[in-house]
């Protein structure tokens, strides 16, 4: 009953725990560790035998590799090869090197001081990726950075718990390293041969069986068995729980796999996490908490520093290194189950231990406000005088255009992913002139060799977006999944431009109005034209006429979409309206243009550019059919109607830049 009670306190410990962190917006894993802190015995002391917690969460530490193993493709990974090959081995390399190289000046033995760059290399891909998926941040130039270094993490832990008996003083450093490399070439063919000839026929013959619970079964008796077996060869229990998860990973049954122990890996794991945070002694924290925040402050700037400089040496403009740097920053729960090797191996002291259990329990309860922090912080460092180069990247640059150079009323597609795909095949089928910006290398490499007008660039820099005459173009249209550069985008261009008619598709309705505010002409919210399809296609399910679905989903945008734009300010002048190269255009007079004070007498439009001011809107006012004698205030929306070059020359006009 003991055993029992124990983990009933931790479940409704961690509960409550959990909840609070939900609340707070804080990792669930933050919450975990949290629940041990408090329920271990360094804690309240509500957990009688922590002993049989650990021996619980070492089945944690076996699913959670299993999973990792089920989930490596090598297929997926090839998409992003250089991220994951370049960029984790530059920022693991570099997090050892510098990690060792202080650690050792400040006295520790070499061997001690590699392990520990060993725990501080590894990230927490489970509040990455939560965070990243959270924020619809995954499928962003940051986001796939994040998951290749991440991958290359989970990945090369498995070779650092095999090193580490090596760098031991223990037992398990007076075996050879040439058997240690025997045995592991041994397990690594009996894998191969479980993986092609017998797992496979295997899972085959129980699936015709059509019993869940024997598939189960099957699936946790290879896992286990593995597992055991690499144990019993002298090599670490993780390493065989990931090795049976790449016997099943290429095969047809991984999916269902994962599908049927995805519970018992939660369930688990968080055990685990509970496990890590009664390790913590808080008092001891409290008594060195000048040390911890020392160790805490150094570990959040190494690890920024390295992921901030891998991402750089990737290509990537600073923007996205910066925001790359906040979110690595913090240790991973791999160096957890690490570091229980180490201290099996003589590489790491109680003392040293709690300091950097506490400094890496500090550093995930950081992460989410460090993530989100990111963004606005490179936005400061942009005001500083940085080179161009640090700015928009390493890679290949915007190039000068030489023929798209004279380029005038064309179309820029800011992205170069399905959207800013089938858009450019649309101008190009019907003859718009275009040009598109991407911050992928790979991607406008093979582009610019397919002959696609596409040049290397971050969209969020002035400069770059008149490399594209951003001045001239009548068209622009940003398709990228980052919401925060969507937003910043969105100011540039129509501070650079606020004649241009710019289409923004974001993801969520909730950006909508924010996006309308910065000067959007159109937003397209997926989020909402899903639903829209998805209720087209009930409608056709039951037989309604097609004609039917397409005037009702038309009235539907209609009503809709005028409703998004009448919540913003803008939203009296977003009228897409073309007339044979006439268009109407909304100009927001700010507080420092050189037309403030003045009537429209003064500034006669009509006459000097014949244009035409069709109406005012002040506040709530409207002011219809303005005469000559109407003043212009800090503040007005003016509504005017014009010619594409015409509206350019009036901009100068009325914005006080007559050069």
């Amino acid at each position: 009953m003991g055993f029992l009670g124990d983990i009933a306190i931790i479940f409704g410990l961690a509960v409550g725990v959990v909840f609070v962190c939900y609340r707070l917006k804080i990792p669930a894993i933050v919450g975990f560790l949290l629940t041990g802190i408090l329920a271990g015995p360094h804690g309240l002391a509500l957990i009688e035998s922590t002993e049989q917690v650990q021996v619980i969460a070492e089945f944690g530490v076996i699913l959670l590799l299993f999973s990792i193993g089920l989930e490596f493709s090598f297929k997926s990974l090839m998409d992003i090869k250089k991220t994951v090959l370049l960029g984790g081995s530059l920022q693991v390399l570099l997090t050892i090197s510098f990690t060792a190289v202080i650690a050792w000046a400040m006295g520790m033995p070499l061997n001690q001081a590699i392990f520990l760059g060993f725990l501080i290399s590894l990230s927490s891909t489970a509040i990455v990726l939560k965070q990243l998926g959270e924020k619809g941040e995954m499928d962003t130039p940051q986001g796939k950075i994040n998951l290749g270094i991440l991958i290359y993490q989970d990945i090369i832990v498995v070779a650092m718990m095999l090193f580490t008996p090596l760098l031991g003083t223990g037992a398990a450093a007076l075996h050879s390293p040439l058997l240690i490399l025997a045995k592991t070439a041994g397990v690594i063919i009996l894998v191969i041969v479980l993986a092609l000839y017998i797992v496979p026929p295997l899972l085959y013959q129980i699936t015709r069986t059509q019993s869940r619970e024997l598939f189960l079964l099957s699936i946790i008796l290879i896992c286990f068995s593995v597992a055991w077996l690499t144990s019993s060869a002298g090599l670490s229990l993780a390493l065989g729980a990931f090795l049976a998860g790449l016997i099943i990973a290429e095969s047809e049954y991984s999916h269902q796999a994962m599908a049927n122990i995805l519970p018992f890996i939660d369930t688990f794991t968080s055990i685990f996490f509970v496990s890590i945070g009664m390790l913590l002694n808080a008092g001891s924290m409290l008594d060195n908490i000048a040390l911890v925040a020392a160790f805490t402050l150094l570990l959040l700037m190494l690890k920024s520093l390295v992921a901030l400089f891998t991402t750089i040496i990737l290509g990537y403009p600073l923007r996205t290194a910066i925001i790359v740097g906040f979110s690595l920053c913090q240790v991973g729960e791999f160096s957890f189950i690490l570091a229980q090797t180490g201290i099996s191996n003589g590489l790491i002291g109680e003392s040293l231990y709690q300091v950097f259990l506490a400094a890496s329990i500090l550093t995930m309860m950081l992460t989410p406000f460090m993530m989100n922090f990111a963004p606005r912080l490179a936005t400061i460092i942009y005001k500083w005088p940085i080179p161009e180069r640090l700015r928009s990247g390493i890679l290949p640059w915007v190039a000068d255009l030489d023929e798209d150079a004279q380029m005038r009323d064309h179309l820029i597609i800011i992205g170069y992913g399905i959207n800013g795909r089938n858009l450019s095949r649309a101008a190009s089928f019907v003859g718009v002139p275009y040009v598109i910006l991407e911050i992928n290398g790979e991607t406008v490499r093979k582009e610019k060799e397919n002959g696609e007008p596409i040049f290397y660039g971050d969209a969020t820099h002035e400069v770059v977006l008149n490399k594209v005459n951003i001045d001239s173009a009548r068209v622009v249209v940003i398709a990228i999944s980052d919401p925060v550069a969507t937003r910043r985008i969105t100011y540039t261009i129509k501070r650079l431009n606020p004649t241009i008619h710019l289409i923004v598709r974001t993801r969520f309705v909730a950006d909508v109005h924010d996006l309308y505010e910065l000067g959007a002409s159109e937003v397209i919210p997926e989020e909402y034209e899903t639903s829209v399809e998805i209720f087209a296609r009930v409608l056709s399910s039951y037989l309604i006429p097609d004609d039917e679905i397409e005037r009702y989903i038309d009235r539907v945008r209609k009503e809709d979409y005028q409703m998004f734009r009448s919540r913003s300010r803008n939203a009296a002048g977003q009228l897409p309206l073309t007339l044979s190269g006439v268009d109407i255009v909304t100009i927001w007079v700010e507080p420092w243009y050189g037309v403030n004070g003045k009537s429209l007498a003064e500034i006669d439009l009509r006459k000097h550019l014949g244009i035409t001011v069709l109406a005012i809107y002040r506040d709530e006012e409207i002011i219809s059919n303005p005469g000559a004698n109407d003043i212009i205030q800090s503040g007005d929306k003016l509504i005017i109607m014009g010619e594409p070059e015409q509206l350019r020359q009036m901009y100068r006009i009325i914005s006080g830049h007559h050069g």
